[in-house]
């Protein structure tokens, strides 16, 4: 029989608890066990948990950069190549975020969600509220890829549940102790990625500018500069989604919010926003020292690793709390800050918003029940491999 938890709170921070182990059984015990702002931690780097210091990190460009030894640079242009905005600094990183900024826009990625993921919303809602059981993993799975997809250029079918689980093989490769990709694992990658150049490369060619192929082609920028790109909002665009929508529903419904938000929308953003503070689908950002800068009473030298704990940084307060909204004096920073604050966050608003809108549609016609998950191991991003959502019978609501 399906009940609803007797202690809400306990039985969500247990099951977040479950989610950040199964992804990084190592890593995430010893972060956690961290209790002071600023750690120098041997072979790994000088560990931030404290928000403010946080924040001032990401903000200082000049002296914390994602370029240099133990930076996303080193894992990442291996493989996608220099010039992808995650692994870019300075002048040619503002002026190739500036010029693919319209892309993002309120209005722009809208239109993008409603035109792609009208109709499978639509669905979802008249399946749970006709009592099918949905598993919300690969539903988020399918919604993101297919997003991603017209942003990109690429056609719906490519982006399918075979390529993401490549992918995840990709991102899965990635540990907090190691700075960079094995040799095999950078042509693992770089082969992952040759699945989608034929399709970039005709969308590239094409030159529609409301596709990131496109915009970059009318930049300047060569075939293979814009392939990267697909890559890396391909990696990006997907995976840390499709871990954070299963474990926002998954709250809601172990705090008994996704019933309270149902008849009353009036919290749904702090909902969200809190869901975000809580499961921080980036859980780690790493930086590397550009010129010798401090981190409050710790000294750090250029080349020197800067690894940002955004996990522990956003646990300013237990539990969650749609009514305090301890997430709003965070200033979403888990979506970065300064000027390498997420391009595609509006994106993944518009997304999040879509797919919670039609799961509360749903329970204000049938109450709404998780029946069973299981938590993803060995992943970058922790999240929930197979989370079951669907109608409670009429006797566990009695």
């Amino acid at each position: 029989m399906v009940t609803r938890a007797a202690a809400p709170d306990r039985t969500a921070m247990r099951w977040e608890e479950r989610v950040m182990r199964a992804a990084h059984p190592l890593a995430y015990p010893m972060l956690a066990s961290i209790t002071r702002p600023v750690l120098r931690v041997p072979g790994l780097g000088t560990v931030v948990t404290d928000a403010a210091l946080l924040r001032a990190v990401l903000m200082d460009t000049a002296s914390f950069a994602k370029t240099g030894p133990g930076s996303p640079s080193e894992l990442w242009t291996p493989v996608l190549g220099p010039r992808v905005l995650l692994n870019m600094e300075g002048a040619d990183h503002l002026e190739l975020r500036r010029r693919l900024a319209p892309l993002f826009t309120p209005a722009a990625v809208s239109a993008i969600v409603d035109r792609t993921l009208g109709e499978p919303y639509a669905s979802l809602r008249e399946r749970l509220e006709a009592g099918e059981r949905v598993e919300l993993v690969a539903e988020a799975r399918r919604c993101a890829s297919s997003v991603i997809s017209a942003l990109v250029g690429l056609p719906a079918s490519v982006v399918d549940d075979r390529l993401f689980r490549r992918i995840a093989t990709v991102t899965g490769a990635v540990r907090l102790s190691r700075p960079r990709m094995t040799p095999a694992q950078v042509r693992h990658a770089r082969g992952v990625m040759a699945e989608l150049t034929g399709h970039a490369a005709a969308a590239w060619r094409r030159g529609d500018p409301e596709t990131v192929p496109g915009r970059m082609r009318e930049l300047g920028l060569d075939e293979q500069e814009s392939l990267g790109a697909v890559g890396a909002f391909v990696l990006t665009g997907t995976e840390t989604l499709v871990a954070y929508l299963p474990r926002i529903i998954c709250l809601l419904a172990d705090t008994g919010w996704l019933r309270r938000l149902s008849g009353d929308r009036g919290h749904v953003d702090a909902a969200i926003a809190e869901g975000l503070r809580v499961t921080t689908p980036s859980p780690v950002m790493l930086r590397s020292v550009a010129r010798e800068a401090r981190v409050g009473d710790v000294v750090v030298r250029p080349g020197e690793r800067i690894v940002l704990a955004t996990f522990l940084a956003d646990r300013i307060a237990p539990g969650f709390d749609p009514i305090g909204n301890p997430a709003a004096s965070l200033r979403q920073l888990w979506f970065g800050a300064g000027a390498h604050f997420c391009l595609g966050a509006p994106l993944a608003m518009a997304q999040i918003r879509g797919m919670l809108t039609a799961v509360l549609d749903a329970e204000a016609v049938r109450p709404l029940a998780v029946h069973s998950r299981r938590a993803a191991r060995g992943v970058l991003i922790p999240g929930y491999r197979s989370v079951v959502l669907g109608g409670v019978s009429e006797a566990a609501t009695a």
